[in-house]
This record gives structure tokens, sequence and C-alpha cells, in this order.
């Protein structure tokens, strides 16, 4: 039972990282019908970024970890506006089903080749701003950063909806969601609302970077896979749920470590990809999704 307990632990916050990025998926889709496929290279970037201001390369610090964070949460914004300008917007206008999906891959590719250019290729040890003593919960062992990790998602997750909720900007965004041809009628800008989403979905999945670099390695081929099983998690969970972003992301992430210790770390995948399919085939939309029905 305390093995069982471990296991589920880990897989809980590794279920949490897995939760924001596909909460940076349902951002973009929200307001533009568009999703960035090189979420995890965010990630990545934002861990490489914030690995460079606290200053493990050239033995640092030069910066506190928590004091990090805001730098690599404007990168993150930065990045995917960058992404959105280059990537997405063009696909828009033209109205391209397809072209914002092989631009946001290519550009994906162009990042990972860059940070191994900058940062090399080798996978580099991110320094942990807290104890690696592990302490119990219920007979388990439990690392502080752990804690941390999914304290930190979940605060994301909660800040940007109280910001959709309480503020004009957020309102504008949850209009542009609901009806983007409707929003642009009542003066809503919704290219800059379509911007924003991007700039805030990167920002989260840089932030999910720095909260699960301490707890492994950091590199350039790190957020391939990330980026992939966020993708999984926000199929599962429903594309227009946040509520279904978090429970995929632990259905997901305990399956994986149950499965990587009780059977084989070789088919740790298998079972949140076997899920993926008999939803995709039961509930396309998701077990908290919800089916648009549109008019013709």
């Amino acid at each position: 039972m305390e093995i069982l307990l471990q296991l589920v632990f880990s897989g809980i916050a590794l279920g949490m990282i897995y939760a924001v990025i596909a909460f940076g998926y349902q951002l973009t889709f929200a307001t533009s019908g568009t999703l960035n496929f090189g979420q995890g290279e965010a990630l990545m970037l934002g861990a490489l970024v914030g690995l460079s201001v606290v200053g493990n390369i050239h033995g640092g610090p030069y910066m506190n970890y928590w004091l990090m964070i805001p730098i690599v949460i404007v990168f993150g914004a930065l990045q995917g506006m960058f992404v959105e300008w280059i990537g997405v917007r063009p696909a828009i206008k033209i109205k391209s089903e397809f072209g914002w999906i092989m631009s946001t891959i290519a550009l994906a590719i162009i990042f990972k080749n860059v940070a191994e250019n900058i940062w090399g290729k080798d996978d580099l040890t991110f320094p942990s701003p807290l104890s690696a003593a592990p302490f119990q919960i219920l007979g388990a062992n439990v690392q502080p950063m752990q804690v941390v990790v999914v304290l930190g998602a979940l605060a994301m997750m909660l800040a940007v909806e109280f910001f959709n909720r309480k503020s004009i900007y957020g309102k504008a965004v949850v209009a542009t969601s609901n009806d983007r041809d409707a929003a642009g009628l009542m003066g809503i800008n919704t290219s800059m609302v379509i911007t924003f989403s991007y700039a805030l979905s990167s920002a989260t999945a840089a932030f999910a970077g720095v909260l699960v670099a301490p707890l492994t390695l950091t590199g350039a081929t790190m957020g391939s896979a990330l980026g992939l099983k966020a993708f999984a998690v926000a199929i599962i969970g429903g594309l227009t749920s946040g509520v279904g972003a978090i429970v995929g992301g632990l259905i997901l992430g305990i399956a994986e470590t149950t499965t990587g210790f009780y059977i084989s770390t070789g088919y740790k995948e298998v079972p949140g990809l076997v899920l993926l399919l008999l939803v995709l085939a039961i509930k396309p939309a998701g077990l908290f999704g919800k089916t648009a029905i549109k008019k013709v």
C-alpha cells in the first residue's frame, strides 16, 4: 500500500504538469480554433532560460529561483506572441484550416534546434530551490518539490480562470471564445485576443517548465514527449474544459507511474494512449468536453 501511495503521489505531480500544458492548448483553441503544437518546446525553452537565469551552467546562482519565475513567464509570453504572429495569424487571415498546424510544428523544430545550439544536446541538472529530503504522508515519501509542482500548477490555472471571469480583458477572451464573429461586431479586437491567448498559453507552459525541471533533467529534447502527452490529456479531458485538463492529467500521470512499476517502464505510455483511443471512439469531445453544434 505504501508503494502504491508513493506511485500515486508521483503520478499526481507528473499529471499536473500535463494538465498545465493541456490548459495552454485549451486557451488557444477556445479563442481561435487553433492549437500550438510547439507547446512542449515552450516548456523546454522556459526551463532552459530559467536554468541560465539561476546560473547553474556557470556555477551561479545568479538569481533566486522564485525571483526567476516571473522572468520566465514573461519570456514565455513573448515566445507565444511570436508563434501567433509568424505561424498562426497568416493562416487565419487566408482561412487555411491546416496551415497553422504545419507552421507551429515547423517553429517547434526550429526552437529545438536553436536550443541545441545555445545550450547543447546534453541534459543538464536544474538546481532545486527546496531540500531533496522527502517527508512522509501516510507512509509514502514525498519530495517537497512535488508539492510545489501540484500547488503551482493549480495556482496558475486558477489565476487564469479568475482573470477570465473578473477582469474586463478576461471577459473579452470569454466573449471571443463563445462567438468570435459576434465579439468582433461588439467592438472587441479579436486578433489581439488571439495573440493574448497564445501569449498566455506559452507563458503557462514556460512556467510548467521551471516547475518540473528540478525533478528531472533539463535539455532541448525534454519538451517533445511532454507536449505530446499533454495533447493526449487535452483530448481525453476535452478541449473546452479546464476541469477536464486536470482530470485527464491525473489519469495519465497515475497510469504511467503505476504501469511503469507494476508492469514495465517500456509499457508506461500504453494505458494513457489506450484511454485516448477509447475516448475518441466513444466520446470524441472528451470526458468533460461539449459537442459543438454548427448551424448550416
